[in-house]
């Protein structure tokens, strides 16, 4: 009989340590849908999994809207590739807060993801955070929903940043968004 993991909280000192580490991108080729996060939080960056502060709301957001069957742990997350959806992130060094980044850092970001994107060829780039997109696509104005400019054939959808910091998303509006986009991505 197998026996589960046991994960371990990482501690403050974990945290701390976890300041500019990357996490490595989930993507393969000819994904539906390859999320892209602002960057890496100190909790991801510590335990090397994309979205995995408790308080992140991206894992209920998937499961909830359609993407997953069930909820899946952030540790869990290679299943996602099983489904034909992918995580990177425009800025690759783990902050605190998205706040620590410069618009640079944005910019930079945009032409390393137009680069997988031309190379893994996904159907859709989903872009999460409005704020985040207009600063690394040089755009002022920015709905959320698909945006009219493609990024290297992949079309560009933008969605609300799931992270427990963004307040002005409750989770039943971010199942909104993304079911969406999940019912977009229907083959």
């Amino acid at each position: 009989m197998s026996r589960s993991p046991i994960r371990l909280k990482p501690t403050r000192a974990d945290l701390l340590a976890a300041k500019d580490k990357t996490v490595p991108d989930l993507i393969a080729p000819g994904l539906r849908v390859l999320f892209c996060g602002i960057n890496p939080g100190l909790y991801s960056g510590a335990t090397g999994h994309h979205f995995a502060r408790p308080g992140n709301r991206f894992w209920p957001t998937l499961h909830q809207a359609g993407f997953t069957p069930r909820l899946l742990d952030p540790s869990e997350e290679r299943e996602l590739l099983t489904f034909g959806w992918g995580v990177t992130n425009l800025v690759p060094r783990a902050t605190a807060t998205a706040d620590e980044l410069t618009p640079d850092e944005f910019v930079a970001g945009r032409r390393r993801l137009a680069a997988k994107v031309k190379r893994y060829r996904p159907n859709v780039v989903a872009v999460l955070g409005i704020s985040a997109y207009r600063t690394a696509f040089a755009q002022k104005i920015v709905v959320l929903g698909p945006q009219p400019e493609p990024l290297s054939n992949a079309i560009v959808w933008v969605l609300p940043n799931p992270s427990g910091l963004n307040a002005h998303y409750q989770l039943a509006d971010l199942v909104k968004h993304y079911q969406t986009l999940q019912m977009a991505t229907r083959r």
